[in-house]
Parts: structure tokens; C-alpha cells; sequence
């Protein structure tokens, strides 16, 4: 990748919202990974306070050891393929194929060299009267998708169940040149963002960021937030958000 000698970059964090442009990426190393090469995309170190994010995204770059058995205790967990093909259990997951975890679950997933993958994890929040959904696989092809408020030019697809038990929502979005959200969302869930192709503009709070492929987004609740897309292709995103739990966060009995 060109650098700027003059140290510029597209990357912008401030206090409801970021823009990790790939330019400034640093590998690190992982808990519960082995031999793997990650980039931190999104933590909750990158705010202060109730700003800060309540997740983790990340992408781990495979090599010829690379595997994980679980993640952190009462860690959820969401693994995408963007790229090659991993392995679970001895199965395969091809290129826009996913796995969800539960909690506490325990597998072997391993990641090649050649492949990439995108990971979204946070504490899971057990809801009253609700069972921990069981593992689930699947793919982007297999996936629910409906127009987006009724517009065939953008197209939603829903990779979870939309069932109380899943405290996390995983979707893509897909947008032909020239087409918008049609009005500035502001709401209670947060979001994390992977733009997997394609270019646009995406307004954050009151500024306006020219995206591409490879760039990650964090928007804290209530961030207002609008995108249009650009070019000459279709542009697509995958993103997280929060749903299904109390706004006070009282535990479970």
C-alpha cells in the first residue's frame, strides 16, 4: 500500500464515531488466537464512558497455524468469511459463509493462509424467559433479504434470526450506484461496519466521509448517520448492532 509522505490518512475517531481507513492498520496479536494476524477495528477503548463501544470487531489475516477454540468467557461471537475458505470442525466455510457462537462454546475454527475473516464479539445479556440460541451456520446466498423499506435498489439481508434470544444483529446491505438510506437514522443501537466493496459518501454526526472497500465504521447510539452510494458498482456493507435487550440493562432473574 502507497503511504503519504506527509502523514495523512482517512482515519477520523471522535467521540460518537469512527472511520479506520486501511492505511493506518497495525497487526496485533489476539487472546484466545493462535498465530493469528489481526487488526482491532473497533473497542471499547476507542471512547470514554457511555460513548465508549460495547463490542469488538476485528480481522484476522490467516496463515498455515492459524486456528481458534473460543472466545472470551460469556463472549458471543460471529465470524465472516470475506475472503478463502475456513475450516470448522472439519467443515468448510467458503467465502461469504458465517458461523455464530454462543457463549462458552467450544470448537476448532481454522484460517488458512489466503483467507480473511471479520469477527464481531460482545458479552452476551441473557434475557428472562429466553435459551441461549445453539451454534449456527450459514451463508450470505442462504440468507433472508428484502428490499430496504420497500426499495429494490437497496437490498437488506438478515444473516440471524430476528428472535429474542440473539442479543446481536448481523446484516449486509447492498446499494446500487446513486442510491441512498432514505433519511438520517439516529437511534438507540450502535453499529459496526465493514465496507465489503464498492464506494460512497457516509455522513456521521454532522461531518460527510468519502468510503471504500476495506474501511471499518463505529457509530455509538444515537449518532446520526445517512450513506449514499457512488461509482460505477454496487456497493456493500456488513454491520452490527444491539437488539432485543432492556434499555436499563436490569439482569436477568
Amino acid at each position: 500500500m502507497q503511504q503519504s509522505p506527509f502523514g495523512e490518512t482517512r482515519t477520523r475517531v471522535e467521540f460518537n464515531h469512527a472511520l479506520i481507513a486501511p492505511d493506518g492498520h497495525v497487526v496485533s496479536p489476539l487472546v484466545c488466537w493462535d498465530n493469528a494476524q489481526a487488526v482491532v477495528l473497533i473497542s471499547p477503548t476507542m471512547g470514554h464512558g457511555a460513548a465508549a463501544p460495547r463490542f469488538v470487531q476485528y480481522m484476522v489475516d490467516g496463515s498455515s497455524s492459524c486456528e481458534t477454540h473460543h472466545a472470551e468467557v460469556n463472549v458471543e461471537r460471529l465470524v465472516y468469511v470475506l475472503e478463502g475458505a475456513a475450516t470448522l470442525d472439519g467443515d468448510s466455510l467458503a467465502a461469504d459463509s458465517f458461523a455464530w457462537f454462543p457463549p462458552n462454546d467450544r470448537y476448532r475454527l481454522e484460517v488458512p493462509e489466503s483467507t480473511r475473516v471479520l469477527v464481531f464479539e460482545k458479552v452476551y445479556e441473557p434475557l428472562s424467559g429466553n435459551k441461549v440460541p445453539q451454534r449456527m451456520t450459514g451463508s450470505l446466498a442462504a440468507s433472508p433479504k428484502a428490499p430496504f423499506l420497500g426499495d429494490p435498489e437497496a437490498m437488506l439481508a438478515t444473516l440471524l434470526p430476528v428472535e429474542p434470544g440473539f442479543d446481536m444483529a448481523v446484516n449486509v446491505f447492498e446499494y446500487t450506484p446513486g442510491t441512498t438510506l432514505p433519511f438520517v437514522e439516529t437511534h438507540v443501537m450502535e453499529h459496526g461496519l465493514y465496507m465489503r466493496s464498492g464506494q460512497g459518501v457516509y455522513r456521521l454526526g454532522d461531518r460527510w466521509y468519502p468510503v471504500q472497500q476495506g474501511d471499518s465504521i463505529w457509530m455509538a447510539s444515537y449518532c446520526p448517520q445517512w450513506f449514499v452510494a457512488m461509482g460505477k458498482e454496487n456497493a456493500s456493507y456488513i454491520y452490527y448492532k444491539d437488539i432485543h435487550r432492556p434499555l436499563l440493562h436490569q439482569p436477568a432473574t
